[in-house]
């Protein structure tokens, strides 16, 4: 039987998408389950983390299930991932053995690993993720590396909870400014979800540099076509917040300036007015705010907005247990 991974959501059909979100809601209203009876779970963090720590834990706990908690590296050994690596440095073991050996253990392993931020043509092969997908003999599940596939189910479920049906509905997907360049992980989710629902997706970012990597940017044109929604790119903050019905906040940092960030730095600080604040909102469509946390108030957002009825992100946060919990169900379920 060929094992099934959540990796991204680009290898799962909208209809997939659309049962995982129905199971996620059926959990948010009765969130005991026993779907993980019996099994366990391992959550390795190569990454800090505060709500998918929480969520994952949980998640497990309350569908009956036990999740263990691993940091490679320090509560862990180092794990080498290069093939053909001669392992004379700081790395004890292989992916190789790590994946197979957790495969003896758990029912499933998550990952959570994030980019080196040094080459984008590096980090954009996904290599931790993929090669624990390639070892393991159980299903992997994205906790957040160049995507997170979780962040956007909680992301769509919300947006369903205030909005139903999202056709047409249009989307702003917003660049804001960080005085440190991030992973684009959320960026690319945000887009992936967005055209997968079949929304006008509009991405304002500050200049072309803030465009994300071309395979998002294929995968979200392919979706749009494939579920009658619309993908523009946008550097004008009037025209992309005019009329919108949501605005999803993020920062990110430059593709072409990975490794750079120094020269990065004077285009970023140039578009401080890029937060998202009161004015801006009053040009939407009565639009709804979020953003995936953690947000810096009055740097991304400004506490007017995040306090404001229309920010969802407390309850998008909130979603991450219950879609989290349906897609361990999902895979934990196979066969």
């Amino acid at each position: 039987m060929t094992i099934r991974h959540f990796l991204t959501t680009q290898d799962w059909s909208r209809a997939e998408i659309d049962a995982l979100l129905e199971q996620a809601a059926a959990f948010k209203r009765s969130p005991a389950g026993t779907q993980l009876a019996g099994k366990s779970v391992a959550l390795l963090f190569f990454n800090p983390s505060m709500r998918t720590r929480t969520s994952f834990e949980l998640g497990a706990f309350q569908l009956g299930g036990h999740a263990v908690v691993l940091a490679p590296g320090k509560d862990a050994w180092p794990i080498e991932f290069e093939v053909g690596a001669v392992m004379d440095g700081d790395t004890e073991e292989h992916v190789a053995e790590v994946a197979r050996v957790l495969s003896r253990y758990v029912d499933l392993i998550c990952v959570r690993a994030f980019p080196k931020f040094q080459d984008w043509t590096v980090d954009r092969q996904d290599k931790v993720i993929k090669a624990f997908a390639q070892y393991a003999t159980v299903p992997v599940i994205n906790m957040e590396t160049i995507t997170h596939p979780c962040q956007e189910l909680a992301h769509a479920l919300a947006m369903q909870d205030r909005l139903g049906d999202l056709h047409k509905k249009k989307y702003v997907l917003t660049w804001t400014y960080h005085p440190k360049p991030l992973n684009t992980a959320v960026a690319n989710s945000a887009l992936l979800i967005a055209t997968k629902m079949g929304m006008d997706v509009t991405l304002l970012c500050p200049t072309p540099d803030y465009v994300l990597d071309d395979r998002y940017m294929a995968f979200g044109r392919a979706n749009a076509e494939a579920n009658g929604g619309s993908l523009t790119v946008s550097h004008d903050i009037e025209e992309a917040y005019s009329g919108a019905d949501v605005v999803y906040a993020k920062s990110w940092g430059a593709l072409p300036y990975f490794g750079q960030w120094e020269q990065e730095k004077p285009i970023r600080d140039a578009h401080k007015h890029f937060i998202v604040d009161e004015p801006k909102m009053a040009l939407t469509n009565k639009g709804l705010f979020s953003h995936c946390l953690p947000l810096r108030r009055n740097v991304k957002a400004t506490d007017a907005v995040m306090d404001a009825p229309y920010c969802f992100a407390i309850d998008e946060a909130e979603n991450r247990l219950h879609v989290q919990k349906a897609v361990m169900a999902a895979l934990a379920g196979q066969g």
